[in-house]
């Protein structure tokens, strides 16, 4: 299946953490050239000023967003900044995260510094309960990067440079390869369908709970980094290339998905 979308933001570097509000605006990041962005019908408007490394991102029920980067940080509506989880030791910096149903957070650790050209070595997922409570929820991760709550404890936890994603059920680990070797940001659709970017192979590919390539979706001319659902409506996130600059697009859903959940810690 092809598509052919429309390009709502350009400019950008490396988009990531696309987050849906319900009220017709759409958040993301640029983890390169850095900030925080919303779009709407009237403009883009920057949320979070300059901050770089921000790979992930979750908006708050009580206002404001939660940010990756150096730690996993809520910024208020106000600009006031909260830390909610400071890198442990050998961290180098969180890449995605999200919020899960209970309004906690499941953050991708990082032990290298991809930007710096070095060699990937297993980081972690943590999921953080409170600003003071944390424990490991998926070790031996080669590079943490798309993560999601499908509800009723199922977790997924992609491995960028493995091309694998995790499924967590029950406390069953079952893990999937993509077609293409690679697994970027996912999210999931009305029917539990997990849908992860390839961002070299131009698609997104859809991964049911039970392990099986279920569709894939090619979106010709960029590389998809990130998505997120809004009912009816897809939006996807890309990554720069030498003729192209990352974008926020927005096509038709082929099925219909549901929007990220909200952190409340």
């Amino acid at each position: 299946m092809t598509t052919q979308p429309e390009v709502l933001a350009s400019g950008y570097g490396l988009v990531e953490g696309p987050r849906a509000d319900g009220e017709g605006g759409v958040y993301f990041t640029d983890a390169i050239k850095g900030g925080v962005y919303r779009w709407s019908k009237s403009g883009v408007d920057t949320i979070v000023p300059k901050r770089r490394g921000v790979g992930g991102l979750a908006l708050h029920a009580d206002g404001g967003v939660v940010v990756s980067g150096r730690d996993i940080t809520h910024v208020a509506a106000d600009g006031t900044n909260r830390l909610l989880f400071a890198a442990p030791e050998g961290v180098t910096g969180f890449n995605d995260i999200c919020a899960t149903s209970d309004g906690s957070i499941l953050a991708g650790g990082l032990r290298f510094l991809p930007f710096a050209g070095e060699d990937p070595k297993p980081g972690s997922f943590w999921h953080v309960s409170s600003p003071t409570t944390s424990a490991v929820a998926l070790d031996d991760v080669m590079w943490p990067n798309g993560v999601g709550d499908a509800g009723l404890g199922i977790w997924c936890f992609c491995d960028y440079s493995r091309g694998q994603v995790t499924i967590i059920e029950n406390g069953q680990h079952r893990v999937v390869k993509t077609p293409s070797g690679e697994a970027d940001g996912l999210a999931f659709d009305v029917d539990d369908g997990i849908w992860v970017a390839q961002p070299r192979a131009g698609s997104l590919v859809r991964l049911t709970l039970d392990g099986k390539v279920d569709r894939t979706l090619d979106i010709p001319g960029v590389q998809p980094a990130s998505l997120a659902f809004d009912g009816d409506i897809l939006y996807v996130t890309t990554i720069a290339t030498e003729t192209r600059p990352g974008e926020l697009l927005r096509l038709d859903a082929p099925v219909a998905g549901r929007r990220h959940h909200y952190a409340t810690i």
